[in-house]
């Protein structure tokens, strides 16, 4: 039994009393490349990380769901009859909107016991690795299994969706929930969003000898929103003026046409989603034939394109990227919406302790706060660990 589960359990039997039926865990993500594509109908590569949500839970003889956690003191109560979206709010919205997301998806909840649930966590918050996705699918695979609702991984994760959109109200689209119940250690889930067909893609980063470095600029990247919704009208403006219903269907050589008919501002969002989208398969194509050493080249240039063409990136992020790049990464750039958030770095594995001391030092040097730096591993997805 690991250190997770044993703690999982014990925090569950403080908090209600009793030990737990079982315990389900699920990870957060990070994307390797593709950012801003999803909602585009386009391409990302996210993998599952080995820092992980873990949910106990336990029957009960009524119709009652309660849900605590170690990051906040209240417990949270609600009846199934009276689950609607707009029934819970704050932290609770994420696991008590899976429940009523997987009666939209049909489960028969109009006949289903209550449950508390328990739920601890090492996904940082706020860092851009999805720690609201690892909750919602750890709580969806501990439900569907304990319910025996038999959903398969592909509709647990548009629950999670529905349950970030309706409930949460995040406009997010499916990339991090496949992350997070698709993943597989030392791999990568290649994501084409507007089919939602999936592969697994393996990384070799373990016998490459390299290392995942993140790192996490302690911005936070909640004042986001409205630069979010600007660029993704921006995207729908770009693909509506060439005619197309996405930028998905827009290709690199289109976009000499597309600098004639779209202004300046317009065109550079354009740019920046269908140059990433070709990075993706780039991406995948170079891991297949030459492996991960040859990737980094595409992560700087998602960077730059980041930075230069979406305007998403911040100070911190760049100089996070360029420490790394200076001091012998093989590549970095900025990951998840923006605006702040975290960055990656791929690192030989030598290298990691002098990119973190002088990623460290430099934002030091420039008066930033101190970031938090560490490595993740590509991490198997969710599942069920006792």
């Amino acid at each position: 039994m690991t250190d997770a589960v044993a703690s999982a359990q014990h925090l569950f039997a403080e908090q209600y009393g009793r030990r737990p039926a079982g315990v389900w865990s699920a990870p957060g993500r990070v994307n390797l490349i593709g950012e801003h594509t999803d909602y585009n109908d386009g391409f990302v590569f996210p993998f599952a990380i080995d820092r992980r949500t873990t949910v106990a839970l336990g029957d009960r003889d009524d119709r009652v769901v309660r849900v605590s956690s170690t990051f906040s003191p209240e417990t949270i109560e609600v009846h199934l009859d009276e689950l609607t979206p707009d029934a819970v709010s704050g932290w609770a919205a994420y696991p008590l909107g899976v429940v009523w997301a997987l009666g939209e998806f049909g489960a028969d909840l109009a006949h289903a016991r209550g449950v508390d649930l328990h739920i601890d966590s090492d996904v940082p918050v706020g860092a851009g690795l999805s720690s609201s996705a690892a909750i919602e699918c750890a709580v969806a695979l501990a439900l569907d299994e304990h319910w025996g609702l038999g959903f398969d991984r592909p509709t647990l994760a548009k629950i999670g969706r529905l349950a970030e959109n309706r409930v949460v109200g995040a406009p997010t689209g499916i990339m991090d929930q496949s992350a997070s119940l698709l993943g597989e250690a030392d791999a990568g889930v290649f994501l084409d969003c507007r089919s939602l067909d999936a592969e697994v893609i393996p990384l070799g980063f373990a016998e490459a000898g390299l290392s995942l470095l993140v790192i996490d600029t302690r911005v936070s990247h909640a004042h986001a929103t409205g630069g979010y919704a600007a660029r993704r009208a921006s995207c729908e403006a770009g693909a509506a003026a060439l005619g197309a219903e996405s930028l998905r269907e827009v290709g690199v050589d289109d976009l000499d046409r597309a600098r004639d008919l779209l202004d300046d501002e317009t065109f550079r969002r354009v740019r920046h989603v269908v140059t990433e989208n070709q990075r993706v398969l780039d991406t995948v194509r170079t891991l297949r034939e030459q492996g991960p050493g040859a990737i980094g080249p595409l992560l700087d240039a998602s960077h730059v394109s980041m930075r230069d063409d979406f305007e998403i990136s911040v100070p911190e992020l760049d100089l996070a990227v360029e420490t790394a790049q200076a001091n012998g990464a093989i590549g970095a750039r900025m990951t998840g919406g923006g605006f702040g958030g975290a960055a990656i770095a791929l690192v030989i594995d030598d290298l990691v302790p002098v990119i973190s001391r002088k990623v460290v030092e430099a934002f030091a040097e420039h008066g930033h706060r101190e970031p938090g730096v560490f490595t993740v591993r590509a991490a198997q997805g969710a599942r069920r660990d006792a």
